[in-house]
């Protein structure tokens, strides 16, 4: 009896030496990648390349279809309806993946919601305006520029409203899912960002892209990567440990 004894103490040791050191594996490898922009872009690359290359595949079927049977300008019209859709959609994820990496660093729901606010507005703008304009443009595309956010209000603010409530809500459950939310919720923003991206060139001039695809393609993940990484982890870290010590001063 006294030998059973000593081994199940050895064997209950045993595995909760390995539960725990399979727990500080865990948490060393999901924070491993927050010290720095660059292992951040680095691991979030291939959801980017994947997720741009989907996009695409959804573009040359709208493209296909349209040719044929539709004029240039149908397909405009259709583009920018699918851009404003698309915009809106990432609008309500960013936010969300914003809040998410956000309480996990930091549980001060006013600096939340102030880093969720400006951060979506500021990037979401960057990634699916600004930098489509100017790579069509970098192309002698002759492109108009375009700026919904603030023109399209009335449809902004419920997008935003909701991403932060489900943010606030997703980064509330129990710790051991954050890791598979923040990642989940990164690439459907990145995919959601190619889509604006894309939509965005073609409704405003870039209507022949399918010819210079490879740069499309390339430019795509330059243009959401970096942004969406910068909104979904980097801003909200770096804003939650900042808050963080300036509460303990």
């Amino acid at each position: 009896m006294e030998n059973k004894s000593v081994n199940f103490q050895k064997i209950a040791s045993t595995n909760n030496d390995s539960t725990a050191h399979s727990h500080c594996h865990n948490h060393s490898h999901e924070h491993d990648h927050g010290h720095n922009l660059w292992g951040e872009l680095a691991h979030h690359l291939p959801y980017a390349i994947f997720s741009v290359a989907l996009s695409l595949v959804i573009l040359s079927f709208v493209s296909f279809l349209s040719f044929g049977q539709f004029e240039q300008g149908a397909l405009k019209k259709g583009s920018k309806m699918l851009f404003h859709g698309f915009h809106f959609m990432h609008i309500t994820f960013a936010a969300t993946g914003t809040l998410i990496t956000f309480f996990r660093f930091s549980k001060n729901i006013f600096r939340a919601l102030i880093t969720g606010i400006t951060s979506t507005v500021f990037f979401c703008t960057i990634s699916d305006s600004v930098l489509p304009y100017l790579g069509g443009s970098a192309l002698g595309v002759d492109m108009k520029f375009h700026l919904c956010f603030f023109k399209e209000l009335p449809n902004v603010i419920p997008f935003l409203i909701v991403g932060l409530i489900n943010g606030w809500v997703m980064s509330r459950h129990h710790s051991s899912r954050q890791s598979g939310y923040s990642l989940t919720s990164h690439f459907s923003h990145i995919f959601i960002s190619s889509l604006a991206s894309s939509f965005y060139l073609v409704s405003h001039g870039f209507f022949d892209w399918y010819k210079q695809i490879g740069f499309v393609f390339l430019f795509l993940i330059i243009a959401v990567v970096i942004p969406c990484t910068l909104a979904d982890v980097v801003v909200p870290m770096t804003f939650a440990r900042a808050g963080k010590k300036d509460e303990k001063h």
